[in-house]
């Protein structure tokens, strides 16, 4: 047991993650493994692409200071009267989306269609940033809509630089 969620201790087949450590509440019941979302406040299945998502969302609070309360995960939206999910999507405390983060398995390698997913999501959001990661390889941009440019980045602003900055 556990002691300090009173859970069982389960072993992960899953590999390491280029992201840093952290810290998570994994359960498992005749119907699979479960991963606690904090952000959800639920256990949800605990799938190679949720081990990134967690792992992520802890970067994201814990290494970059981006308050939990501006973070949704599996963010729901319309696209082309379709319903889609965007993994993480990060608001300003104005309430506005600044960032979209897409979220792929390990196994899952970054290639030109993940970034066109993530593209077509933005025609919904209109973010500054957008993110594709599988744990192992993450790449960042950040769009300029005045001069209709999209940046790399060599790694993500934390939340105090994003929030100083003007829409």
């Amino acid at each position: 047991i556990c002691p300090a969620n009173g859970l069982p201790k389960i072993q992960i087949k899953l590999k390491p993650l280029k992201l840093p450590p952290c810290s998570l509440r994994i359960k498992e019941d005749a119907g699979g493994k479960f991963v606690y979302d904090s952000l959800r406040r639920k256990y949800v299945a605990l799938t190679p692409e949720e081990w990134v998502r967690q792992h992520f969302v802890s970067y994201l609070t814990d290494y970059l200071h981006y308050p939990p309360g501006l973070i949704r995960t599996e963010a729901s939206f319309r696209l082309h009267s379709m319903l889609r999910r965007a993994d993480i999507l990060i608001h300003d405390r104005a309430g506005e989306p600044v960032m979209i983060v897409e979220c792929k398995a390990p196994a899952v390698k970054i290639t030109q269609e993940v970034f066109d997913q993530v593209i077509n999501y933005n025609f919904s959001y209109g973010v500054r940033y957008l993110v594709v990661t599988n744990g192992n390889t993450l790449y960042a941009g950040k769009i300029d809509r005045q001069g209709h440019s999209f940046t790399l980045l060599d790694h993500i602003p934390d939340y105090t630089t994003i929030s100083k900055e003007q829409p």
